[in-house]
Parts: structure tokens; sequence; C-alpha cells
């Protein structure tokens, strides 16, 4: 079974950064994602890619504040979190699996434990 493993969250202000890292302790899937999670609210798709093609997918939440990369050597997936809003507040997971439909959590079989970011003043 696949292992994945968050790193990176924290308390920030608004308008603050925070990066995330994905460390996929048995290597990575052919589709690795970001989503994140609030209390009694449905699992949201943050950002998604495609390992071997490096192609980006992004959710309208991240669209022009929240960049996905990869660093095949190292087995990890990055989320770097810029323009943070209270909004943004959240558990965030790393997803792993053969998604085709990469907005959707059904499709990804492999989790993290998730990094909590909390964004307040």
């Amino acid at each position: 079974q696949m292992q994945l493993v968050e790193s990176g969250g924290g308390l920030v202000r608004p308008g603050g950064s925070l990066h995330l890292s994905c460390v996929g302790r048995t290597g990575m899937m052919y589709t690795m994602g970001w989503f994140r999670q609030t209390p009694g609210k449905e699992r949201e798709f943050v950002a998604a890619i495609r390992w071997s093609s490096d192609s980006p997918f992004y959710g309208d939440p991240a669209k022009g504040r929240f960049t996905i990369a990869r660093d095949i050597a190292k087995n990890t997936m990055y989320l770097q979190m810029n323009s943070l809003k209270p909004e943004d507040t959240a558990v965030y997971y790393c997803a792993g699996g053969t998604a085709e439909n990469i907005r959707a959590p059904n499709e990804y079989n492999y989790w993290g434990q998730g990094t909590q970011v909390t964004v307040s003043s």
C-alpha cells in the first residue's frame, strides 16, 4: 500500500504564504493531488498533477494563488500557497491514484494523514 506523508502546514496571517510537501514513501502514482477539507464540508479539490508528464491542474480556489510542482528524484510533490485567505483554512491532504477524473476524491486510492493550514490575523 502506498504511503503518503504531508508536511508544511501551520498558522499564517492573511496574505502570507505556506509551502506544503508530500513525500511518497513507496513511490508516486499516475495522478497526484491536493485536497482540503473543513468540518461538515465535502473534500474539495485544490490541485493535481500527472506525475510523468508534469501537467498541472487547479481548482477554482487555487487559480492565480497556488502552484503545484513535483520533484521526481525525491518522490515529492509540493504546493506553494500564496496570498492566503481565512477561507483557505482547512486540513490539506495529499492523494494519489490512477484517477482519470482528477477533481473527484473517490477516484484516488491513497491518502496522507493531512496537514493543518490556519489563516488568521
